[in-house]
């Protein structure tokens, strides 16, 4: 397939230096497939590539963002997992298939370019069969945020029906784990400071609502909920000073996951509770190949819809930047093809 395409990328930091470009559609290498990008979904990193030195230059421009879904229209030579016409997701952590994590791992968007292009060659590695159940603008929603849920309360967590979870915010993180978590008989409290926000988290499924600036010693209101017994996990999107907070509300044998820094990347907190309860404080970071084809595979059998608080044209990628500043109420997607 020959031709131009336009694509997002930059090559210093800083979103003032994003261009869409128009460039030459790439050529699938052996072991590669063709994607037609269909859409891409926007996470809190690609504020953090782009705004804060996630580039640092180089002879090639890097191409933001990271969770894509698409169309493989062309195959290289060798290629075994896909054929063309398949629906495809990416996955967020490019070589993590299975078991620990690698020391030094590589990411779409950062580490190696990314998919906000109409269209990208990924090695067929790198790829996992979309969900049946959504379009392209839905499956786009999970690599990232939805396998983050997915690897706190299932694959680490084995979250139970009857347990309580906490999640905090309003972003595409905490409503997959309201979906996820309700699905699978748990009780749900969210923790945000909108109170429009909170009263729509409950029609989602959410059993409780806590305002943060309101209540902001927001742990005493969940041990209050749970009868003084404490959450058995804590979706800790914050850090800094509130990992202090949930280490007061997790329950004895407890689990803490923690996935975001928006406090900052250092915490200094009294660790007397994490003591007496023996909980278990894990860093999260997304998830692997296998989590993400079991992912698909319960989206599919549980009816999972993500929820999309507004999609953008290619074209408008800088002002769907400035809705993720604003903070959205799920997630924020890029439609790259209809």
């Amino acid at each position: 397939m020959g031709g131009t395409m336009k694509r997002w990328q930059m090559r210093q930091s800083g979103r003032q230096h994003l261009e869409l470009a128009e460039v030459e559609i790439p050529k699938p290498a052996p072991g590669e497939v063709l994607v037609r990008v269909s859409a891409v979904s926007l996470n809190y990193r690609e504020k953090l590539v782009i705004d804060m030195g996630g580039y640092t230059g180089g002879p090639q421009a890097l191409v933001p963002t990271s969770d894509m879904a698409g169309e493989v229209v062309a195959v290289g030579a060798g290629v075994q997992r896909f054929k063309e016409g398949a629906r495809v997701i990416a996955n967020f952590q490019t070589d993590w298939v299975d078991g620990p994590p690698p020391r030094s791992p590589r990411a779409l968007g950062g580490s190696v370019p990314g998919v906000l292009a109409e269209y990208v060659a990924l090695p067929e590695q790198w790829l996992v069969a979309a969900p049946e159940t959504l379009d392209g603008v839905g499956a786009s929603t999970l690599p990232c945020a939805a396998l983050t849920v997915w690897t706190a309360l299932m694959e680490l967590g084995g979250l139970r029906p009857g347990q309580t979870v906490v999640t905090q915010g309003t972003g595409g993180v905490s409503l997959f784990a309201v979906q996820l978590a309700s699905a699978m008989g748990a009780r749900v409290i969210v923790v945000s400071g909108d109170e429009g926000k909170l009263a729509r988290v409950r029609e989602l499924g959410a059993a409780h609502g806590i305002h943060r600036l309101h209540t902001p010693d927001w742990e005493k209101t969940v041990l209050e909920l749970t009868q003084g017994r404490g959450a058995d996990h804590i979706l800790e999107l914050v850090g800094g000073e509130n990992l202090g907070r949930s280490a007061r509300a997790i329950a004895p044998g407890g689990r803490i996951s923690l996935i975001g820094v928006l406090e900052g990347f250092e915490a200094r907190f009294q660790v007397v509770p994490l003591i007496q309860t023996q909980a278990i404080v894990q860093g999260i970071f997304v998830g692997h190949r296998r989590g993400l084809e079991e992912l698909v595979s319960a989206v599919d059998r549980l009816a999972l819809k993500p929820v999309i608080d507004a999609v953008y044209p290619l074209a408008e990628f800088p002002k769907a930047l400035e809705h993720l500043d604003r903070g959205p109420f799920g997630k924020l997607v890029i439609r790259v093809r209809s």
